[in-house]
Order: C-alpha cells, then structure tokens, then sequence
C-alpha cells in the first residue's frame, strides 16, 4: 500500500507557491526572532533586576517591544492567505509564535527547520498570567475569571449592612480612594469589609489609592452662607412633594429620608411635637412656615411646601401657646461656593499662590476689568509649561491654551466652553497633555498614608504615575515599611505614562504582585477622545505581554450605578471589559444592580472570548432545523 503524501493536507494553491516564497517569510520571522533575542540581550541587566516570578514575563515582553519596533502588516496578510496564524494574538508567546509558524513554514515549503528554546510556550502564557492574577487579586469567583472591584462610597465606614449586600452581589475587590475621607474613616470601611467576610465567606481584597501628585483647581471665594431649599414641582409649578427639613444642633446626624439639615439650638428644638408651625421671613423677605411631621431622639423634621432662601441667623419663631423659648436662630451654614463662569474666548489667570478665586469684573460698559482667576495646586507648572501648550480643565469640559507663563501665574484663553458658559469650580481636575511635567513621585501624604495602607490594605494604587522613578519611589517606601509583599498597582491615566509604559512595567517588575489600571478618564482628557480606544488597546496588548493583570475602569455602568438604568453604549463597554482581569465601578445608589448586571454579562461573555481570542462556543442561533425544513 502506497504511503499517503505528507502534503495531503496542504491545499493546492498553498502548493503552487515557490520554495523560494517560504524562504523568504522564514527569513523575515528569523529576523524577527534575531531582533527579540537581542533586545533581551541588550536590556538583560534590566530583567536580572526583575523578581524572579516576573523573568519570564520580562523576557516575553522585550521580545513584544521588539516584534511591535516593525511592521509586519504584510507579513501577517501572507501567512493568513496561507491558513497560518498571522501573530495577531502573540503577545503571551511571542517566540513561541515565530517558531510555530516557521515550522508549518518548513513543512509546507520543504525547508529545514530549527527549534529553540522557548522563554514562554503557549501554555505558561495563560498560566503565568493566571499565577499573577490570583497573586494580586485572589483566587477567581466561581463562573467567571474577571474579578469585580467597587469603589466604596463615605457611608461604606458607618453602614455596615451595605457590605455583605455588595459582596453578595459579586464584590471580589474593595476600593477606598484615600483622596476623601480620613483613616477614621478608612479604618471603619476596613472593618466592615473584613467583618462581612466573615459572615458570609466570600473573600475580599482591599486596594488602596494614593491620592498622588494631582493637579487641581484651588479654593473659590466664599459666597454667602446660604441654604436654598426647593419642593419638587411638576412641569406645571405645582407642588408635589414638600422638601424636608432636619432641625437639629450641629454634630446630629441626617436622616435618610431628609433633604436638607438647618442647625439650630439644642434647647430651643427640644420643645418641639408634631403638628407645631414654625414661621420665618427669607433672604429675600418671603413670609415662609414648615410643619414638623416628625419628632425623634436629638431632632425633628419639617414639611416645607415653598422655595426659601435660608441664611445663617435667618430667625426661625415658634406659634403656639405654652411655648417656654419661643424663637431661635439658624446656626452656622455652609458657604455657598459661587463657580467661576467661563466662556469661548475669555481669560482665566491662574496663580502659584493660593488666593480665593473669583470671577471676572466689568466696568460700566461691560469690558473686562480683572479676567477671573484661580490657584492650582502644584507649583511646578508654573516653570514646566510653554506658551501654546494645551491645558483642560474639569474632564475635559472646558479647554483652553496658555498665553502667557511667568514664575506665579498663567494666562489661560479659554478655547471651547459650553455655549452658555461653563462653570469652573474648587477642587476640579486640571490637564496638561502636551506638557512635560515631572512632579514628586509620592507626595507627603501619600508617605503617610501608605503607612496605613500597609498595614491593613492588600494592594496599593499608585495614582499619576509619569515615570519609572515614581515606581522606584513607591517601591524603596515599602522596603523601608517592610511591606514589599503589598501588591501594586500603577494607575495609568496620563500621556506621560502611557508614552512611559514599557518602562514602567519593567520597573513595577521588581516586586510581585504588580498590576496595571486603565484609567479612562483622565486618560481620555490627556491623549484626546479620539485615541482613547487605541491608547486603552495598546495597554491592553502590553499588559499581556507582560503576564500582568489589567484593571478595566471609569464610568463603567455609571449611568445604572447613578440613575438606575443603563444607557445601551454602557452594555457593550461592559462586554468588552470582559479582556481585562478585573473591572472597576464607581459608586453610586444603584451600584447593587450595577454589580450583578455586571456579574451575568462577564459570566456571559467569557463564553464568547478570552482576552483578544473569540470563543467559538455553539451559538443558539446556529441551529439549522428552520432552514432545513424549509
């Protein structure tokens, strides 16, 4: 019986091509592979600094700096017309992918083939990566591997009830951002999150935000100490729902169910039943009353059925008979802060120091006396910036260029503003993306607060993070905390960094476990919304090329976290994160229902696809009885 030829699997017009045409695609994936092999070569001091649980990943990932130095497009469209992998899903193994083609290269076009030793096969991509997934963020939930991360809203430290309920929901990593809040208060979240732990099972890591170097709008002239306070109307004017009203003294807190809080005098709201009236005229000289409906422990709360504007010491009187104290002042409000409103083609100063800001002034004839003005937060903008350089304010919603730069102010011409001008306030984010600032890796409060991240979080989120050094910084603090088993994450969420991110993952190397979050916020803002998308793939693509866990975050599902309901772009960006390792949401009044419809969609999506790979599970709709019937 004659022998079957060992090209009887090969399709003709895979046999029509010449000897010389394989030779000439194994002689540009050797070169590939030349060039992979020297760049490790060359940068070998780098991966000996790497913890040995990341060698191998170190290597894999030069080796992908050095396939992505060329363009293989061409390449990649021949190898596809000859039915082989067009390295397409390298990034895990990429040398294990350059010898697997050029093997069925040899086979097909009757070369000799070489073999060589492999830093990464096909198998350990998955399974390093997997190593350092569950390193970082424990080990994966049951029916899904990407792992769930909430961040935890304020009432987190004293409504222990929300945290079995967000676990229960899928909760697999908590978030306390140590920009807001104090460590009493984190202390108290970290509490409750190990307290519901142990009651129901489910296992939580914690992470832990620097609040790092931000740059940021600077405080606003105090405006007046005013509480406005509104019924809910119709569209008609009609009232159909009194605002309600907590009269309590300073330190009681609000209920749930209140809209506002006015401070009055212990004694005085004592004396207070259901059913009394109290009388008061406004700021604006409006005869106004509210009912009190409830009486409790240390306050009451009032029915108020028209608009009024209460300020600090507005005269609240008792009606009534057997009254022993029969009026009281309103204690000491809260300043209303009064935004600064910017328009297309006005000016903004912005001062090194920190003087109140305020809006313009105009004489007589409306010309611009004073443009308005404003601080920032870190001084080293003032001497790292250019005339003509680009600068954003508050997500991107307000843009402008600098003007002028001098030591202790900036002139900023407002280029794109809402057409009815948009309102800049105190503490709003503040871009810089064409910019080439270098600021102080970890602040004095980072250092203080890692020394409690430290001792009672599981990870550490390095926020700002531009350059290798920041990375050395955080790293050489945790020796001196003797806490380098901590595991790291950097946040990626400027131009800087994202330019800098092969050298900052070589760097994060050096302590295991390491991680990566896409923060597309900030992120979008600086490298523009059109190269969001290729920006969050090629951090994706490098991510797994290094075996390391990415972090999906920003307004996933924020519009059901917020409002209730999704919006249905937020279902396909939900569906996507499924290629990351962990996906982040933000908090908000409906994050349960944001949690488990996240839950059923990465459940459902890991059926369909891992990473870049499309899983080719049976599909419902594939059932072909209609057709054949027919």
């Amino acid at each position: 019986m004659p022998h079957a030829s060992p090209y009887a699997f090969i399709p003709l017009f895979v046999m029509r091509k010449t000897k010389e045409h394989y030779q000439s695609l194994i002689n540009q994936l050797d070169q590939l592979h030349q060039d992979a092999i020297a760049l490790e070569e060359k940068l070998g001091s780098t991966v000996e600094a790497v913890h040995p649980k990341f060698k191998k990943s170190a290597k894999n990932l030069l080796h992908y700096l050095a396939l992505r130095q060329h363009d293989i497009r061409d390449l990649q469209e021949q190898l596809a017309q000859l039915g082989l992998s067009s390295l397409g899903r390298a990034e895990g193994h990429v040398l294990a992918s350059l010898q697997a083609v050029r093997q069925h290269l040899c086979r097909i076009g009757d070369c000799k083939d070489t073999r060589e030793e492999l830093a990464v096969s096909f198998f350990e991509n998955r399974e390093l990566l997997a190593q350092h997934t569950e390193a970082l963020l424990g080990p994966k939930p049951e029916k899904r591997s990407t792992r769930i991360m909430v961040t935890l809203p304020s009432e987190a430290a004293d409504q222990y009830e929300l945290l079995p309920r967000l676990l229960k929901a899928g909760m697999n990593c908590a978030r306390i951002n140590c920009a807001h809040d104090t460590e009493k208060e984190w202390l108290k979240m970290v509490e409750n999150i190990r307290r519901a732990e142990q009651e129901t099972g489910i296992p939580c890591k914690i992470l832990m935000d620097l609040m790092g170097p931000k740059l940021r709008t600077g405080p606003l002239k105090e405006g007046p100490k005013l509480q406005v306070i509104r019924p809910i109307q119709d569209s008609l004017g009609q009232v159909i729902e009194a605002a309600k009203v907590w009269l309590a003294p300073q330190d009681v807190p609000l209920p749930k169910d209140a809209d506002v809080w006015l401070p009055v005098d212990a004694n005085w709201q004592v004396q207070l039943q259901e059913g009394d009236r109290l009388s008061f005229k406004d700021t604006r000289g409006r005869r106004r009353s509210m009912t009190i409906i409830r009486r409790e422990e240390k306050g009451v709360l009032a029915h108020l059925l028209k608009s009024s504007y209460i300020n600090t010491g507005t005269e609240l009187v008792l009606k009534g008979k057997n009254v022993t104290q029969r009026s009281t002042k309103v204690g000491d409000l809260k300043a209303l802060e009064v935004p600064l409103v910017l328009q297309k083609g006005s000016f903004l100063v912005l001062n090194r120091e920190p003087i109140p800001g305020e809006p313009a002034t105009f004489d007589a004839q409306g010309h611009v006396v004073q443009p308005a003005h404003i601080s920032c937060t870190l001084p080293e903008v003032f001497t790292q910036t250019k005339v003509g350089e680009p600068i954003l304010f508050n997500d991107g919603k307000i843009e402008g260029v600098l003007e002028e730069v001098s030591p202790d102010r900036l002139l900023v011409k407002i280029t794109f503003a809402n057409s009815k001008g948009s309102r800049l306030r105190a503490d709003q984010g503040i871009n810089l993306p064409d910019s080439k600032l270098h600021l102080k890796g970890l602040t004095e409060k980072d250092c203080q607060d890692l020394k409690f991240i430290a001792r009672h979080a599981d990870i550490v989120n390095l926020s700002f993070v531009n350059h290798a050094d920041t990375v050395e910084a955080l790293h050489e603090e945790l020796r001196r905390l003797n806490a380098t088993d901590l595991g790291v994450m950097l946040k990626i969420e400027t131009k800087e960094g994202f330019r800098n991110l092969p050298h900052l993952l070589l760097t994060a190397m050096k302590l295991h476990p390491t991680s990566i979050m896409i923060a597309r916020g900030d992120l979008a803002v600086e490298c523009g919304w059109q190269r969001l998308a290729e920006a969050q793939e090629e951090i994706l693509w490098l991510s797994e090329a290094a075996h390391m866990p990415v972090v999906w975050a920003t307004q996933v599902l924020e519009t059901l976290a917020k409002k209730g309901r999704p919006s249905r772009a937020e279902i396909t960006d939900a569906a996507m994160s499924q290629r990351a390792d962990c996906v982040m949401l933000n908090k908000g009044p409906h994050i349960i229902q944001a949690i488990e419809l996240l839950h059923d969609i990465l459940v459902r999506m890991q059926e369909h696809q891992h990473k870049k790979t499309s899983m080719l599970r049976m599909l419902h709709i594939s059932d072909l009885g209609n057709l054949i019937q027919e």
